[in-house]
């Protein structure tokens, strides 16, 4: 198995993308700790994994929050010895044309989106150095990378997100870890269940695979990219949108 006995945090993980995450990681033995605000769910999608044979851990985090952040990474430390991988997948958005955006809103999904993976990154840091490796992947989007009219926090956050990813990748290749990013575009989540069939249509015509993404297409980059498939891969920025902007 690929990741067998890793340790892997993976942040909104109780959820869409990150709980098929939590799932991929632990069908390939990775030890998982399911970071997520969402209490219960994560209780939930706990004892579902767990009654499927996974190591799964839910910790509740905020990851805006840098105490929340600290507890978390202490009891993943405590629960299984180390970390070997995180996954910075937590993410919002509270969508809005640029002349009707709530500052609040904007400044909300920055603290999400960009404070967040700086926090779980920091925290997790020394114990990557400490062993010399370490997999850190980043969740940005396509609209990080070109741009989403009623997006601009979503895009604004999720265009950091790349900057730090090719940052850190700079920083800390020449201490064994990689950092690399995953950039999704449309994906069948909660988020999506909200939005007509028809508008869901057009979209999936703008693909050229002709489809949205499944969660799992997602987690699945995640996993090789947490792997050592991926181990001369640095500062890259996978897409995996089906093809929708080439």
């Amino acid at each position: 198995m690929r990741l067998q006995d890793q340790v892997a945090i993976i942040t909104g993980g109780a959820n869409g993308i990150g709980l098929a995450a939590c799932e991929r990681f632990a069908q390939e033995g990775a030890k998982v700790v399911m970071a997520d605000f969402d209490d219960k769910a994560g209780n939930k999608q706990q004892q579902i994994l767990r009654d499927k044979g996974y190591d799964i851990t839910f910790i509740q985090v905020n990851v805006a929050d840098r105490e929340s952040v600290n507890q978390l990474v202490s009891n993943a430390v405590e629960a299984y010895g180390g970390i070997d991988i995180l996954v910075n997948n937590a993410g919002i958005t509270r969508d809005a044309m640029l002349a009707k955006m709530d500052p609040a809103d904007f400044q909300e999904v920055l603290n999400v989106n960009i404070n967040g993976v700086f926090n779980c990154t920091q925290a997790v840091l020394p114990y990557l150095l400490e062993k010399g490796k370490g997999k850190i992947i980043n969740t940005s989007s396509v609209s990080g990378v070109y741009g989403n009219a009623g997006q601009t926090n979503y895009a604004a956050s999720k265009a950091a997100v790349i900057g730090m990813t090719k940052s850190w990748a700079k920083e800390l290749g020449r201490k064994g870890i990689n950092v690399n990013a995953v950039s999704p575009g449309f994906t069948r989540t909660a988020m999506v269940e909200n939005i007509p069939e028809k508008l869901v249509a057009q979209m999936s015509s703008m693909i050229a695979l002709q489809r949205l993404a499944l969660p799992i297409d997602i987690a699945n980059a995640y996993l090789f990219l947490a792997s050592s498939e991926s181990d001369y891969v640095q500062g890259h920025v996978l897409q995996v949108d089906g093809g929708i902007m080439m």
